[in-house]
């Protein structure tokens, strides 16, 4: 098991959350996941006058990762620097099914120096994953 090292995610997720384009909502995020071997990799949101081209922090963050070769993970932490702690949207969590086991912990951090930790699970319970893909019945034309 990789020993999750949540100061050097909170630093990636704090810097990358820096570099958020949200003019709109006026509400950065900043995201830092770490691979199964150790590496870090982060993400910010991006928004879009066109909401729906809006891009979270986590899909972002993950997306970089999957660009260097990496496909399994062991810790997200999202950061934000408001009051409130905030746990991953909904697409988001689906995303994260995809690469993260379903206790693999996912936790969120502010300016304050607060943080709250949830396992993937508890965020997403009975997530899709690609194991109901693999376990379907294909359906034919034909049939």
């Amino acid at each position: 098991m990789t020993a999750i090292n949540w100061a050097a995610l909170n630093a990636a997720a704090k810097a990358a959350s820096e570099q958020a384009y949200a003019p709109y909502s006026q509400f950065p995020v900043g995201v830092a996941v770490q691979a199964e071997n150790g590496e870090i990799y982060a993400g910010c949101n991006v928004e879009n006058a066109s909401y729906g081209g809006t891009v979270c922090a986590e899909r972002n963050a993950i997306a970089a990762a999957v660009v260097a070769g990496e496909r399994k993970f062991v810790a997200l932490l999202v950061y934000t620097p408001q009051s409130k702690l905030t746990p991953p949207c909904g697409i988001c969590r689906q995303v994260i099914a995809e690469f993260f086991m379903p206790d693999a912990p996912i936790a969120s951090s502010n300016h304050l120096g607060q943080q709250q930790s949830w396992s993937l699970q508890q965020l997403l319970p009975d997530a899709f994953t690609p194991t109901y893909l693999a376990a379907s019945a294909k359906i034919s034309k034909d049939s």
